[in-house]
């Protein structure tokens, strides 16, 4: 968890909490806030009338085939149903109307691979992509409805891939390509997939990576497991890797594409047409497909994009840092930025390659004028040291974005002062893949922004802060941060499984979304996040389960038992740090540090291949017990304590207490091992 005191400091900057104390907040500066797309009376509107502001934000940023009569109905909660009578494609409104509206030459996509290679994409390029992609899917037997998983690195072809499955009307479930064949297997099997777009491989610290073995493992036969439901293994070469090739099943993609008619008619569907398919990790250990329609989706990423960064389509240059294999990509990559026809830069690499100013590099190669990264991209850079970023002119920065985890004050303060040249408003972000789109955020040029806090609810939305009776708590208290109206981006559902929709959100406070933040409020009434209350983790902006880790190192031999736990972590927000109790004689391998090495490395290595290499543990230690109440439950608290290396506290509610000592005594010796 971050620390997300307004007033914590810090070893390594003595100054900062005197400096928070003096000043609590930046308000816009006057030339920014006459400029700025939000204005304040935009939360009077959205107070006085919110589905009357909803509907207004659908018709001014949405162009609609058959325009709705209809805004919201909740009668079937919590299901709602946004814009339901109305049609429209997501497609069209990312890359056709701007074309038609004589914006074709202007760019949409400035590609940099991370070996240096580039390409430039106008809305007209990405007209006739998009339009070839489509009319290859169906020419490949794709219809509306059916679903298309994507497996792919940060690409072009990514986008196209999304936007044609948009364009006829089948659903997308992209899977982040850091993931297994293992996770990869499970997501296509849920969602019964019948196409998979993937590519040779892709690019990442300076070498190609493989992706389509990934694919060939997930969908070869398994004992036990139902016969894949993919017909066709759509390729993109993009490494020039040799691949194994399935004759009849797999398609090159550019041979597809230079086959396909460049027009292709988008399909209308309705409003709440599936969209796309997103898995996320979930307290159970099954990922949940997390179900997004179309109307109300597109709508509120529109509207955020515009009105959060401020967005002046004809001059900005955005960059959205994060992989289209995570929300964030999805609403503020691909929908939100196209539809609002931005220019943006698409990345394929890290920041640290070949060089750690690689991405300072970008910003003044591309004049980048507004940049959404995540709180641990900000900490790592700011351990790499200020002369870094200071080596570019970032000067063409104007508005800077944080998202995916709590940002603490120390690491906002340098983001604005290193990064942002000390004008920039942040606008600290906080949603879900749940919600879709932002829910909570200053607004720029408009909001006294500071340091640490995403502050209030944009206009539009109802978000609070209630106790364990879901009272309102007052300004100065602490505890769950809920939505009590429904927003247009919110989810439908879980694919297939409405009850464990219900269960999973609506069943912890009656009548109110709750999806395992906590949260408090300072004396102003603003927000400040404080992680997840649940079992999952948050480690780099990604949500890992820690009931699906803890499956995974049980089902490796050498594991009896094993308890995962997130501890704070100075770079990721979270660490994965996982007890485990070995089998028999396995636990004598462990009685030595080199043995313990062994041991680890083992067992980090099959995460890595149940899961995906983003789920290994940072640390495993051995141990003899598990801290267990009387009915069996694990106490984690108790584990979190010894992760985070702070006294243990209290144990007097476990079946026996002396498994502490044990623990405590078991990792003074060799037997703890750790991932640096």
């Amino acid at each position: 968890m971050t620390d997300t005191n307004p007033t914590s400091g810090s070893a390594s900057s003595p100054s900062l909490e005197n400096l928070l104390h003096e000043t609590r907040s930046f308000p816009p500066s006057e030339e920014f806030a006459a400029q700025a797309n939000a204005k304040a009376d935009l939360y009077e509107k959205a107070s006085a009338d919110r589905l009357g502001f909803w509907a207004e934000q659908a018709r001014e940023l949405v162009t609609w085939n058959k325009p709705f009569t209809e805004t919201l109905d909740w009668s079937g909660a919590p299901v709602a149903r946004w814009f339901a009578d109305g049609t429209l494609n997501a497609a069209y409104n990312a890359v056709d109307r701007h074309v038609e509206a004589g914006h074709g030459d202007r760019v949409a996509i400035h590609f940099e691979g991370e070996p240096g290679d580039t390409r430039t994409v106008t809305y007209a390029d990405l007209q006739q992509e998009v339009s070839r992609a489509a009319n290859a899917l169906t020419a490949l037997g794709v219809r509306t409805g059916d679903r298309v998983v994507i497996y792919l690195p940060m690409l072009v072809e990514s986008v196209v891939a999304m936007l044609a499955c948009a364009r006829i009307g089948a659903p997308h479930s992209v899977v982040f390509g850091g993931f297994s064949a293992d996770a990869l297997r499970s997501r296509i099997a849920d969602a019964e997939a019948t196409l998979v777009v993937t590519a040779d491989g892709g690019y990442r610290r300076g070498a190609p990576s493989a992706l389509k073995p990934a694919v060939d493992e997930a969908l070869a036969p398994k004992e036990g497991a139902p016969a894949t439901s993919v017909q066709k293994v759509l390729v993109v070469r993009r490494t020039e890797q040799d691949v194994d090739w399935v004759e009849g099943r797999d398609v090159w993609w550019h041979e597809a594409l230079e086959a396909a008619d460049p027009v292709h008619e988008p399909v209308a569907v309705e409003a709440e047409h599936p969209l796309f398919i997103l898995y996320t990790s979930g307290t159970t250990g099954k990922p949940k497909g997390i179900l997004h329609t179309t109307g109300g989706y597109i709508t509120q990423a529109a509207y955020t994009h515009k009105n959060v960064f401020d967005l002046k389509p004809e001059t900005d240059v955005y960059w959205c840092t994060a992989d289209v294999g995570w929300v964030t990509g999805h609403s503020y990559v691909v929908y939100g930025p196209l539809v609002n026809g931005a220019t943006q830069v698409l990345y394929e690499g890290t920041p640290d390659t070949p060089h750690r100013g690689r991405w300072w590099e970008l910003i003044e190669k591309y004049k980048v004028s507004i940049l959404y990264t995540a709180p641990t991209a900000i900490r790592t850079c700011m351990k790499w040291g200020d002369d870094i970023p200071g080596g570019f002119d970032l000067s063409s920065l104007r508005v800077l974005g944080s998202v995916g985890e709590p940002i603490n004050p120390e690491a906002w303060m340098w983001y604005r002062r290193v990064i942002g040249g000390d004008k920039t408003p942040i606008v600290d972000t906080w949603w879900q893949t749940e919600t879709g789109a932002i829910m909570i955020s200053p607004l720029p040029g408009v909001t006294a922004t500071k340091p640490g806090s995403a502050q209030v609810a944009i206009p539009g939305i109802a978000a609070t802060v209630v106790d364990d009776e879901a009272k309102p708590v007052p300004d100065g208290g602490g505890g769950y941060l809920v939505l009590s109206e429904p927003w247009p981006s919110m989810l439908r559902g879980i694919w297939g499984d409405l009850e464990r929709y219900k269960d999973t959100y609506w069943s912890r406070f009656d009548g109110l979304y709750f999806a395992g933040d906590g949260a408090k409020k300072d004396e102003d009434g603003d927000i400040w996040l404080l992680g997840r209350v649940d079992d999952v983790m948050n480690v780099s902006g990604h949500r890992l389960s820690t009931t699906e880790i803890e499956s995974a190192l049980v089902s490796n031999e050498i594991v009896a038992e094993a308890a995962v736990v997130g501890a704070a972590d100075e770079t990721t927000g979270q660490a994965v740090v996982a007890f485990v109790i070995l089998r028999g004689s396995h636990a004598n391998r462990a009685s030595t540090a080199e043995g313990a090495a062994e041991v680890q490395k083992e067992l980090r290595d099959h995460v890595g291949k149940e899961i995906g290499p983003i789920a290994k543990p940072k640390k495993i230690l051995v141990v003899p017990e598990l801290p267990k109440t009387r009915s069996g439950k694990i106490m984690r608290r108790l584990l979190r304590d010894v992760a985070e290396d702070r006294a243990v506290g209290d144990a007097t509610t476990l079946a026996d207490s002396s498994v502490m000592d044990l623990i405590t005594a078991g990792l003074a010796a060799p037997t703890a091992a750790s991932e640096d």
